[in-house]
């Protein structure tokens, strides 16, 4: 395999490439949770079948996020000032040389986090990060605590409300440093660090137009007009550096980052039509991936830690090796979907379930499903109404009775 890529865990490329057939004796299960676009409503469905498991009714719209063991998922009820929680049902122990496997009924929890504009939703390490753009304000929870309903909210308050973000390193935590003279409308201007007091002191790590953070492996890069911060936890506290935009791209900036599963890299916007990659550990760190139209969504595949997807507004989901920077394989699945006007109108979005990769089409009522290995149609799971956000959560393991 090419340099490229760093690989940070070799158990954790064989795990995520031998899932399905290592444990073909045991149990496969995904299932799938959508939110409406219009209405407030997340349905479960199982990812196989396409049955219906179970409508959970919200206060208002959502957004999805999935904690990093799949077994919650935070509906961001921004309308409602809220993130509701989904126990997903779903739970993998880890038990070195297999994982048991535990399925039981999805729930709609009574733990709801309330706030002024609930924004960006980061997990790190079961510690789970929320912060509330209109209070300036970051609640902390730890998943475990939340599963049981017994959730200790830990709150760090920054200098003023802004569109912001927060990690938590521990007893650190790493949040967003709004712009000192228009907060509201500017885009936060770097972070510093809160200890365990909960105070925001301490030194400024510049990034301007700070928006968009993701983790791989061992680093979590946040996403600044100059290039990425990149963050790691060491043993006397936040190591953080500054990696800057190759002199070899255009003008322009990510926002939005996700991160690599398996390999250790990032995957990021680019302009309107265009992705790049992004290697940390490489000397050329940046590649740019033109793409045919402009870009709708994108997401890795913890599967295959190869390939990445994205979606484009002219119908067509793209396969993306990681490694090699080029687009592989094209698909056509849907109507054209044009970026212009609102950003929140219904448009696909993609997720990964095992062998399948989903892409929503709101517009059809419905969730195209492709097959991973051949990368060609497989079937569609008709939703009601304007099926939206997907995340997908699953597995495989030993069943024991």
């Amino acid at each position: 395999m090419t340099q490229y890529l760093t690989v940070f865990s070799s158990l954790a490329i064989a795990t995520s490439m031998l899932t399905a057939p290592a444990l073909a004796e045991g149990k496969a299960t995904w299932r799938l949770f959508v939110a409406d676009q219009a209405a407030p409503i997340v349905r479960a469905l199982d990812a196989k079948s396409g049955n219906l498991l179970e409508t959970f009714k919200l206060n208002a719209p959502a957004g999805l996020s999935r904690s990093d063991s799949g077994r919650l998922v935070f509906a961001n009820e921004r309308d409602a000032g809220q993130f509701s929680v989904i126990s997903s049902g779903i739970s993998i122990d880890d038990h070195g040389d297999h994982g048991d496997l535990k399925v039981e009924k999805p729930v709609l929890l009574n733990s709801k986090f309330t706030g002024k504009k609930p924004s960006h939703f980061v997990d790190h390490h079961g510690q789970i990060a929320l912060f509330f753009d209109g209070d300036g304000v970051v609640k902390i929870v730890k998943e475990s605590k939340v599963l049981v309903e017994k959730a200790e909210v830990r709150e760090v308050k920054v200098a003023s409300p802004h569109h912001g973000v927060a990690v938590a390193f521990g007893d650190n935590v790493l949040v967003s440093e709004p712009h000192p003279t228009d907060p509201v409308e500017e885009l936060p201007i770097g972070v510093r660090i809160a200890g365990a007091d909960n105070a925001v002191a301490g030194e400024l790590y510049n990034c301007p137009d700070l928006h968009g953070e993701a983790a791989s492996g061992s680093i979590v890069a946040i996403a600044c007009k100059s290039g990425l911060l990149l963050v790691k936890s060491e043993n006397d506290g936040l190591q953080i550096e500054h990696l800057d935009y190759s002199k070899s791209l255009p003008d322009g900036k990510s926002t939005t980052l996700v991160g690599g599963k398996g390999l250790q890299y990032f995957l990021g916007n680019y302009g309107p039509q265009a992705v790049v990659l992004i290697d940390p550990a490489s000397e050329d760190a940046f590649r740019l991936i033109e793409l045919p139209a402009r870009r709708v969504h994108f997401a890795v595949d913890s599967v295959r830690p190869r390939f990445a997807y994205v979606f484009t507004e002219d119908g067509q989901l793209h396969q993306l090796d990681v490694v090699t920077g080029k687009i592989e394989k094209s698909l056509k699945l849907t109507e054209p979907y044009s970026m212009d006007g609102h950003w929140n109108l219904p448009r696909p979005r993609i997720a990964v379930a095992g062998d399948d990769i989903i892409v929503s089409d709101p517009l059809k009522s419905r969730l195209q499903v492709i097959d991973a290995a051949s990368f060609e149609k497989a079937r569609d799971i008709s939703v009601e109404g304007t099926p939206y956000n997907v995340v997908a959560i699953g597995g495989s393991g030993e069943v024991h009775e």
